[in-house]
C-alpha cells in the first residue's frame, strides 16, 4: 500500500490487515518511473520482503503528476498494477463540490468510521494539518485546512533576518525566554492551542461531543500538547488503504 503525499510517500507491506513493515520514500516529481523502481525495491530488500509474494497493490495520492511513474515502478518491482483511489469509495460527502475531497481525506475517513462510531474529528499533520469532520450519521461535512508545522517554519526562518530553523521539540515553558524557546513554544504549544481552540468551536457547531483521532508525522508531538482527549495511529492511512482493497477483492 502506497500513501502518495506532498511531502513522502508511505509504503507499507500487509498481510492479513496487519502491517508488517512502513517506510518512507521522498515525493520528487523529478524521479523516473525507474528511479522509483529502484528505490522501491531497494527498501523492501533491506527489510526482508519477498517482492514475489504480493498478491496486489493499492495506492492513494494527492500528487497527480508522479502516479504514472510510481504505478510503473510498482508494476516492475511486483509484476502486479496497483489500485488506485477513485471517488468517494462509498463515503456520504456534504460538500459544495464532493469532487474537491482529497483522496487521502477520503482514505482516512474509511479508517476512522471503522474503527469509531462518529461524530469523530480528524486531525491530519503533514505537509497541510487537515481538520475533517464526520458527523453523528457518518457523512464527511467538511474541515479546515491549516499551513502545516514545517511550512509555518520554513516561512517564517526564511522570510525573517533573525530566526532560524529550530529542531520541533517542546519548550519548558510558554514563555519563552530566548528566540529558540520562544519559536519552539509557537510551533509546538501554539499549534497545540490552535486544536484544542478549532475542536471546542467544531464541538459547539456540532452540537456534541466527537471522538478525536490524529495521524501524520508530526501530529504524536503537538497532541501530548492538547487539553483534548486525542487518539493517536501513526498507520491510520494505510489501514483505510488495506480496507478499501479487501472490500474492492472481497471475493
Amino acid at each position: 500500500a502506497l500513501d502518495i503525499g506532498n511531502t513522502n510517500i508511505v509504503i507499507g507491506c500487509i498481510e492479513n490487515g496487519d502491517i508488517i513493515f512502513n517506510g518512507r520514500l521522498t515525493t520528487d516529481s523529478a524521479k523516473t518511473d525507474m528511479e522509483f523502481a529502484v528505490m522501491l525495491k531497494n527498501i523492501l530488500t533491506i527489510n526482508n520482503i519477498d517482492t514475489d509474494s504480493f498478491e496486489g497493490a493499492i495506492m492513494s495520492s494527492v500528487v497527480p503528476p508522479i502516479n504514472q511513474a510510481i504505478k510503473t515502478a510498482v508494476r516492475l518491482v511486483i509484476g502486479k498494477e496497483p489500485m488506485t483511489i477513485s471517488g468517494c469509495e462509498g463515503l456520504k460527502v456534504l460538500l459544495d463540490d464532493p469532487s474537491q475531497l482529497g483522496n487521502d481525506l477520503v482514505v482516512g475517513a474509511v479508517t476512522v468510521l471503522h474503527d469509531f462510531t462518529p461524530p469523530i474529528i480528524l486531525i491530519d499533520m503533514g505537509t497541510a494539518t487537515t481538520i475533517f469532520v464526520i458527523d453523528k450519521s457518518g457523512t464527511y461535512i467538511g474541515g479546515a485546512i491549516i499551513p502545516g508545522v514545517m511550512i509555518s517554519q520554513k516561512a517564517l526562518s526564511q522570510m525573517t533576518s533573525l530566526l532560524p530553523s529550530i529542531s520541533l521539540e517542546a519548550p519548558a515553558s510558554a514563555i519563552g525566554k530566548n528566540t529558540i524557546d520562544a519559536m519552539q513554544s509557537g510551533a509546538i504549544l501554539g499549534n497545540a492551542s490552535m486544536l484544542d481552540g478549532m475542536i471546542d468551536k467544531i464541538e459547539t457547531e456540532l452540537g456534541e461531543k466527537a471522538t478525536v483521532v490524529a495521524t501524520g508525522g508530526l501530529s504524536k508531538s503537538i497532541i501530548k500538547n492538547c487539553r483534548h482527549n486525542i487518539i493517536y495511529d501513526e498507520n491510520l492511512l494505510l489501514k483505510g488503504l488495506w480496507l478499501i482493497y479487501k472490500n474492492h477483492n472481497a471475493d
